[in-house]
C-alpha cells in the first residue's frame, strides 16, 4: 500500500491545499495525519473544515490539545478564538496515536507523551539529530516495525538498532519555530517549501519513501501572518528560518 503522511498543518491552508493537490494528483487514496492542525496566525478554522471534509485520519498533536483546552500560548489562543467550540472539541477528543496499516504505528512526538522530541534534542539552542540509541530508549519495546511521529517539523527517517524504522514527514505549514520552552530553541527547516511523504508498505515494511518537499505561495501565507502582527511567522514563513536563529 501507498500511504500519505501529513504533519504540522498549524493553519496553514494554502500549504494544506497545496500538498492535497499533490496527493490527488498522485493518485493516493490513503492518507494519514500526525497532528498540530491549527495553532498559528493564519486559517485556523478553514484548515479543520478541509480536513474534516476530506475525511483524513487525524491524531492529536500537543497543540491540537491545549487549544481544546482554550489555548496554551498566542498561536493557540488565536486559534482557539477563530474556530467555533464543536471545531475545538474535535481537536480535543482526536486520539493520541493511530494505527494505518499492521505493524505502523503513528503518534505526534513520541507514543506517551505529545510534547517531547522523538528523533531529535536541544544543542547550541537549535534541533539537532538524536542518537539512534537514544531514540530507541525514548522508545521503549513496540510491537510496530514502521513508527511515524511528527513535532519537530524537521523531515527525517532513522533506521534502529533492532530494525524500526521511525520516520518524521516534517511540517505541511510552519517551516519554523522558535520554542522558549527551557532549553530555548529553534527549528529551522531551511526553506519555505511545505512537506510530507509518501510511503510505500508491505507488511508493515517500508519498501520506499519519498520525502517531498513542495512549492506554494508561501508569500501569501507569510503576508496573511504579517497582518496579523506577527512578523516572526511571517519571516519564518518566507525563509525557513527564524529572524534570530543564528
Amino acid at each position: 500500500m501507498k500511504l500519505a503522511v501529513i504533519a504540522d498543518i498549524h493553519g496553514n491552508l494554502l500549504a494544506l491545499q497545496a500538498v492535497l493537490a499533490d496527493i490527488d494528483r498522485r493518485g493516493l487514496t490513503r492518507i494519514i495525519n500526525l497532528g498540530d492542525v491549527v495553532s498559528g496566525p493564519l486559517w485556523p478554522r478553514e484548515t479543520v473544515e478541509l480536513v474534516q471534509s476530506r475525511a483524513i485520519p487525524t491524531l492529536r498533536g500537543n497543540h491540537d490539545r491545549w487549544v481544546g483546552e482554550g489555548g496554551e500560548g498566542q498561536s493557540d489562543a488565536f486559534a482557539r478564538d477563530q474556530m467555533d467550540a464543536a471545531q475545538a472539541a474535535w481537536l480535543h477528543g482526536l486520539p493520541p496515536t493511530l494505527h494505518p496499516a499492521p505493524g505502523v504505528l503513528a503518534f505526534h512526538a513520541q507514543p506517551d507523551d505529545d510534547n517531547a522530541y522523538l528523533l531529535e534534542e536541544v544543542a547550541t539552542g537549535r534541533l539537532v539529530p538524536a542518537t539512534a540509541a537514544s531514540v530507541a530508549a525514548r522508545l521503549g519495546p513496540t510491537e510496530a516495525t514502521l513508527l511515524l511521529c511528527a513535532h519537530s517539523h524537521l523531515a527525517g527517517m532513522l533506521l534502529l538498532a533492532d530494525g524500526r524504522i521511525v520516520l518524521n514527514p516534517g511540517s505541511v505549514g510552519c517551516p519554523a519555530y522558535a520554542d522558549p520552552t527551557p532549553p530555548p530553541h529553534v527549528s529551522e527547516a531551511g526553506s519555505p517549501f511545505a512537506r510530507y511523504a509518501v510511503l510505500e508498505i508491505e507488511a508493515g515494511r517500508l519498501l520506499g519513501c519519498e520525502m517531498i518537499a513542495l512549492a506554494y505561495d508561501h508569500a501569501a501565507a507569510a503576508a496573511r501572518a504579517e497582518s496579523l502582527g506577527r512578523a516572526d511567522w511571517a519571516h519564518a514563513l518566507r525563509t525557513g528560518l527564524m529572524p534570530f536563529g543564528g
